[in-house]
């Protein structure tokens, strides 16, 4: 079984069977394998194209220029250095990712009072040898925004929740980004780009990379490689919408491996809801589904603190998207 592929152009006439039977297809995904490409997804091509343009320019600067951007504990906002950060774990046992990547978060306007709640809150930083990296990356984020509502709407419609109070839990959100480069894997073995997880998130989207390396894996434990149309946009659920939905959408590990001698690149967005939103059914769960409440703020926070491998997870016991815990 491969990842479903599902085309949204229907979604536009809301009541019509057409737009229907799309949501049910995207539902027999979500409620699968909890992983689809979509096509019609409204993100036009010429964006796609200047996003994977900008990409390498990004990792392509020096490491003094890259230093001058990096992040810091004060400050989730910039580049992350190759191999820096571990999965959440700090079981002397895990080796770091290889990735470096640049971290980005919704445009948080410099009078909005919720920057008082969270240091994930503020302005992101746009390195000065990059022009028109703000208008690239903006550009994708403003369409990414616009399908992650689509998605959002019509899964909630489709599962008895309403779709307005749930859109209004992202009017001041925690969504965020992160342009990523994972360097050639070896020739033989595999080198894990990304270890398996979960997203903390409501739903993910990525445009994916032609050189390919993202693994899913199904309901019978075997990793199987994302392949979709080149045009399609991926989309996978994220433990928020699995906790809202009482576990009829599954959130499923994923990793990246690099197979290949070439860079990979990536820009994964992350539909992530308010500080303040604590995530908990909204429906019957279906049988057998327990997981306790996601206050988002304070995992959201652990999640940033906890991938400094000095710190250690708090005893508050908060899954943090690696498996195994």
């Amino acid at each position: 079984m491969g990842i479903p592929v599902v085309d949204l152009d229907s979604l536009s006439g809301w009541g019509e069977a057409s737009a229907s039977g799309t949501v049910a297809d995207l539902v027999e995904a979500f409620s699968g394998i909890g992983f689809a490409f979509v096509t019609g997804h409204g993100v036009g091509l010429e964006t796609l194209a200047a996003l994977q343009d900008l990409l390498p320019r990004v990792f392509a600067a020096d490491q003094d220029t890259k230093s001058r951007w990096q992040i810091d504990r004060e400050n989730y906002r910039g580049y992350i250095p190759l191999e820096f950060f571990t999965p959440n774990r700090h079981d002397g046992t895990s080796p770091p990712d290889s990735y470096e990547g640049f971290k980005l978060h919704w445009e948080c306007p410099d009078d909005h009072p919720i920057r008082d709640e969270c240091p994930l809150y503020g302005s992101n930083r746009w390195p000065d040898h990059l022009p028109g990296m703000a208008e690239v990356v903006l550009e994708y984020w403003v369409g990414c925004d616009r399908l992650s509502a689509t998605l959002l709407e019509a899964l909630a419609d489709a599962s008895g929740i309403d779709p307005t109070a749930l859109l209004a839990l992202f009017d001041a959100p925690l969504t965020n980004m992160t342009l990523l480069h994972y360097p050639p894997g070896p020739p033989t073995g595999e080198s894990l780009g990304i270890h398996p997880h979960k997203d903390i998130s409501a739903v993910t989207i990525l445009h994916p990379d032609p050189a390919g390396g993202l693994d899913v894996q199904g309901r019978d434990g075997r990793w199987m490689e994302a392949v979709g149309p080149p045009e399609a946009l991926l989309v996978n659920v994220g433990d928020l919408l699995e906790l809202w939905s009482g576990g009829r959408f599954v959130s499923t590990p994923h990793r990246v491996v690099n197979r290949t001698d070439n860079d990979r690149y990536s820009a994964p967005y992350f539909a992530v809801p308010n500080h303040g939103v604590v995530v908990e059914p909204l429906v019957e769960p279906v049988p057998g589904f327990r997981r306790d409440p996601i206050p988002v703020g304070e995992v959201s926070a652990e999640v940033w603190r906890t991938n400094w491998p000095d710190e250690d997870p708090s005893e508050a016991g908060y899954h943090l998207g690696t498996l195994g815990e």
